[in-house]
């Protein structure tokens, strides 16, 4: 079990992860694996346990290196750490893969800033060294994938799909355990199988693709590519998997009542489910109720 000490909040994101058990990795991973579980412990011993102090652990070392030497675009090695879960007496793996995603957001990074600001933060030199590294890793592991996908400020309505209202998991804040520990915060999180992720995508998908015509150039079609890539995404990953959204650092934004009521799977699957019986304005209502809420919350980036 990891245990946190810090007044560091995690960043207002959250994460989409798949957690596959110790069997769906080959020798000697599954070994190493096995061992860091044993050594360890879980992070989260049940389904309905967060792994809210394990996510903010893995926070507070990527700050740590940054501040103890030279900042880079990305760490010098891949990260031998991973969140574990136990449900069912089944232990599963969901690694960090922190070299991989750091990648992934200098690639979001470029496309989301201006040149001349891309160039302050991540200086050309610094961003064509990194590109080299990373072309010649994929050279080298062709299949890779991460497991944690992140959104910053906002739960993206393509990932609410693979769950439903009973995956939910709302933790309220509370104190601490130990003396001298800090309060527990607060925590929502949805976490389902992969067969079943799978099954309601394949149906969201099918619906929305019946629902949107031209699919991806005409208007949602935005959506329906985003489902398109959550699926197959998914189908990456061993069937006997587990799938989590986790609202991570999101739930400071929200705030007590609003994380309390916040229902956007459950919106979402009667929004899918309407499309699905031809009621498509129930469908736009259920999904302009969820993206005027996330642009609501995505608007307090630019607050000061």
């Amino acid at each position: 079990m990891t245990a946190v000490r810090t007044s560091v909040l995690p960043p207002y994101a959250a994460q989409l992860r798949v957690y596959e058990p110790l069997a769906a990795y080959p020798e000697p991973e599954r070994s190493r694996w096995q061992a860091y579980a044993a050594e360890h412990g879980p992070d989260a011993d049940g389904a309905a346990e967060p792994v809210a102090a394990a996510a903010l652990a893995e926070q507070r070392q990527a700050l740590a290196e940054l501040a103890g030497r030279t900042p880079g675009a990305l760490p010098d090695r891949e990260s031998g750490r991973a969140l574990v879960r136990v449900v069912d007496r089944v232990t599963y793996i969901c690694p960090w893969t922190t070299r991989l995603r750091s990648w992934q957001a200098m690639d979001e990074l470029r496309a989301a800033l201006p040149a001349f600001l891309l160039d302050t933060v991540l200086p050309p030199a610094v961003r064509a060294e990194a590109e080299a590294d990373q072309a010649r890793w994929r050279t080298a592991h062709p299949d890779a994938r991460p497991w944690i996908l992140t959104s910053r400020w906002e739960v993206p309505v393509r990932w609410c799909l693979p769950f439903g209202e009973e995956d939910r998991h709302f933790v309220p804040a509370g104190p601490g355990g130990a003396a001298g520990d800090r309060p527990v915060p607060a925590s929502l999180f949805y976490l389902t199988p992969m067969a079943q992720a799978r099954r309601r995508v394949a149906r969201g998908y099918r619906a929305l693709r019946t629902a949107v015509p031209g699919s991806r150039s005409g208007p949602g079609g935005e959506l329906v590519l985003g489902v398109e890539q959550v699926g197959r995404w998914l189908e990456e990953f061993h069937p006997r998997s587990l799938v989590e959204l986790d609202y991570g650092g999101l739930v400071h934004l929200l705030g007590a009542e609003g994380l309390a009521a916040e229902r956007s799977v459950a919106e979402i699957e009667a929004g899918i489910g309407a499309l699905r019986a031809g009621d498509t304005e129930a469908a736009a209502r259920a999904y302009e109720a969820v993206t005027a809420r996330w642009r609501r919350v995505l608007a307090l980036r630019y607050a000061s």
